[in-house]
């Protein structure tokens, strides 16, 4: 049986797992619903924290639809749709993704290059595996590591908000390093820094307009906006760089 990354049977898999998880959400809903009613919450207010709530899943959904469409042109569309829609996260997932493939012998970027059924399992494997290790460690560790942050924070309000502002700066070093890896191949390897540098440009525009017209909403839409405008600046970019 020939190997396809469209199969019919991942979609089958996939779309089990999906409506398990939907169903955990819907259950969750009710039991929430009801708590809150039982409480004594008001129906109107239940019902507009839901539409809200709701309305506000658009925004991170659509930064999740884009990496959905950049991993499925390499590893087809049901791998894809299932990390992300459950646990993955699109600057992990495209990351982890990238380091599989390469050790796999191919490259995301190289859409010529069909991905054989070994390299689509290894893949896989580690984007699974990967994941799961947070599953494991946060339930063990966390509490742990935030009351020893809360006890820091009490004791000194200052060090405490650098140790969190470290912490943060070293997770988003991780993902830096990466956009920095070819700038010794020539100018095409500085394209991903020019893209880094006009999303960030965007995201600054995004927070002046923000604290200018006291639009709080754009916060929930500035991240996948600024995605976009990145994405589409991309083609111009290469196109020059190229040229």
């Amino acid at each position: 049986m020939e190997f396809s990354l469209n199969s019919p049977i991942l979609f089958v898999i996939v779309g089990g797992i999906l409506l398990l998880v939907l169903a955990q959400s819907v259950f969750f809903l009710i039991r929430a619903w009801q708590a809150g009613k039982e409480i004594g919450i008001a129906k109107s207010k239940l019902r507009k924290a839901v539409i809200s709530s709701a309305v506000f899943t658009i925004a991170p959904a659509v930064s999740i639809l884009m990496g959905v469409i950049v991993l499925s042109k390499k590893l087809g569309l049901a791998l894809p749709w299932l990390r992300l829609s459950v646990i993955g996260a699109l600057t992990y997932e495209l990351t982890a993704a990238e380091n599989a493939a390469n050790a796999a012998g191919t490259s995301l970027s190289d859409s010529a290059a069909q991905v054989s059924g070994s390299q689509f399992l290894n893949i896989t494997i580690v984007m699974t595996l990967g994941i799961i290790v947070g599953l494991i460690l946060v339930p063990i560790l966390c509490k742990k590591i935030q009351g020893g942050m809360d006890k820091m924070k009490k004791k000194d309000t200052k060090w405490g908000e650098i140790l969190t502002n470290a912490l943060f700066m070293g997770m988003i070093s991780a993902f830096m390093g990466l956009i920095f890896t070819d700038i010794r191949s020539g100018l095409s390897g500085w394209i991903p820094v020019f893209i880094m540098l006009i999303s960030a440009v965007c995201m600054a525009l995004m927070g002046l307009l923000m604290k200018i017209t006291k639009w709080q909403w754009l916060n929930d839409y500035a991240l996948p906006i600024c995605m976009l405008v990145g994405m589409a600046s991309a083609i111009p970019v290469t196109n020059w760089i190229g040229g």
